[in-house]
């Protein structure tokens, strides 16, 4: 039978059906592997392991020191009938020198076998790896698995896979599988690896030039990793990089789904709350008008009933009725007048958002000030919505804090309209207060048009709304009506 093929580590090359690697493999590990990150973190006593390891190679390497003088001085100058002479010295030493590295690699490799058991080739290491990759594992699993491979065959005692999260490295899988372990992420400063806790080896991983992640390795004590294994290990870390790669693309594409499922959760509570509020200011502004308007036009309607009857018998007191028919007319138009203000006012159509929130400098309860910096015409949708935030934000400042100078600012800035409405009040603590519906009436008309709203206030020190409402809607808006 012939000799099997090596392959660029120096051992034999596996069949491709014999990559799937066997779980006992990775069975010594468990047993030992705790004892030597502990070694890592104690004093520096040699081990069980360590000792009968290190004997295995001192009693190598005095083996082949010694069949060497034995075969050479003694042996052939035997053969030759001369003795152990001085040439014959200088000649084991010389052997015994060019075959000293070789002899000791071979005893630490069959130390290591015997101490730790078997381990992979590295031919069986990147075909298992491409087996996974070739495979459909959930992310975790694939993580897990490449870390398992990676102890299996570079004969490390543990390994650590970290992924890369925005800035940070995040330690993303292990195996073994040991006591937990408080690794913080590692923070990035451009495209290196920053040094990694808990290893003995960190290589770096990347795809098409980008840094995705690192794996580490810590190795057995005693027992350096070899050239052969180090060059395993940066093979495996280029193999790894689609890995990697795919692995963060699934995980930001659910946090992404997250993110939508939690957008769409807020669309459907905003929706509940858009109707639930509709039907409030239904049913307050039928409330209006039954109390006030209603009110009038029954009144003006027995008023003229009796100025009829009274028209044929006396003048003078059917004209006087006459007059204050007027005066019921003029107060149900001025009562139908406010309740249209509340609705959606005329002057803000007509003349804009500052002259409309103008008006409210003549608030008898809180002192205004509107302050314009430049903002200009807008569709009526945005001018609407920042008018109503504003004009809540005014009706708190005057149910809550009476007395108090309230400023409101109205500016462009960085392509968004931004307002606010700052009051000098006694303020509030949000943590206990729950959001009344004003307020979610304000953040749902903003969030609408693709703005935010935010609320800070805190006690004695006032109360600031501040919001802002993008001005790219605009566009859209002026589409969709030319349309």
């Amino acid at each position: 039978m012939g000799r099997p093929h090596r392959g660029a580590y120096g051992q034999p090359r596996a069949r491709a059906g014999a990559a799937t690697l066997q779980a006992g493999r990775f069975s010594v590990h468990n047993r030992r592997v705790q004892a030597t990150r502990g070694a890592m973190r104690r004093s520096p006593r040699l081990s069980a392991p360590t000792v009968l390891s290190r004997f295995v190679v001192l009693g190598t390497l005095a083996a082949f020191i010694g069949f060497v003088y034995l075969a050479i001085p003694v042996g052939l100058g035997e053969l030759l009938g001369s003795g152990p002479n001085t040439t014959l010295s200088v000649a084991a030493t010389a052997v015994v020198a060019l075959g000293f590295a070789r002899v000791r690699t071979w005893a630490e490799r069959i130390a290591q076998a015997l101490v730790y058991g078997e381990r992979s080739t590295p031919y069986e290491v990147l075909a298992e790896l491409s087996d996974r990759m070739a495979g459909a594992y959930p992310t975790t699993a694939v993580l897990h698995h490449m870390a398992q491979i990676l102890v299996a065959g570079s004969g490390a005692a543990a390994g650590r896979v970290w992924l890369r999260v925005g800035d940070e490295l995040v330690p993303a899988a292990a195996w073994p599988e040991l006591p937990p372990v408080e690794l913080q992420p590692a923070p990035l400063s451009g495209n290196d690896v920053p040094p990694l806790p808990d290893a003995h080896h960190v290589i770096a991983v990347r795809h098409s030039g980008e840094l995705i992640g690192a794996i580490t390795v810590i190795q057995f004590p005693g027992i350096p990793l070899s050239p052969a294994d180090l060059r395993l290990l940066d093979d495996f870390a280029a193999q790894a990089g689609l890995v990697l790669r795919n692995v963060r693309l699934t995980a930001e594409l659910a946090s992404s789904l997250e993110a939508i499922s939690a957008q769409a959760a807020e669309i459907r509570a905003s929706r509940r709350r858009i109707v639930d509020e509709q039907d409030h200011e239904r049913r307050r502004f039928e409330r209006d008008i039954h109390d006030g308007a209603q009110q009038y036009l029954v009144a003006l309607m027995v008023q003229l009933r009796v100025a009829h009857t009274l028209a044929g018998r006396d003048v003078a007191r059917a004209r006087g009725m006459v007059f204050d028919l007027q005066r019921i007319v003029r107060e149900a138009l001025e009562t139908l007048s406010d309740l249209a203000q509340g609705i959606h006012p005329p002057v803000l159509t007509e003349h804009g958002l500052v002259t409309a929130l103008r008006r409210q400098e003549a608030n008898p309860v809180v002192r205004v000030t509107i302050e314009d910096r430049g903002v200009h015409r807008y569709p009526i949708e945005i001018e609407a919505a920042v008018y109503f935030a504003c004009l809540e934000a005014l009706n708190n400042a005057t149910k809550h804090a009476p007395g108090s100078n309230v400023v409101v600012r109205l500016d462009e800035n960085d392509g968004n309209l931004v307002f606010s409405v700052r009051d000098d009040g006694s303020g509030f603590d949000p943590a206990e207060r729950e959001p009344g519906s004003g307020l979610g009436n304000m953040v749902d008309r903003v969030a609408a048009l693709g703005g935010a709203l935010d609320i800070t206030s805190a006690p004695s020190r006032g109360t600031l709304v501040s919001g802002r409402v993008p001005l790219a809607i605009v566009r859209s808006i002026e589409e969709g009506s030319a349309a």
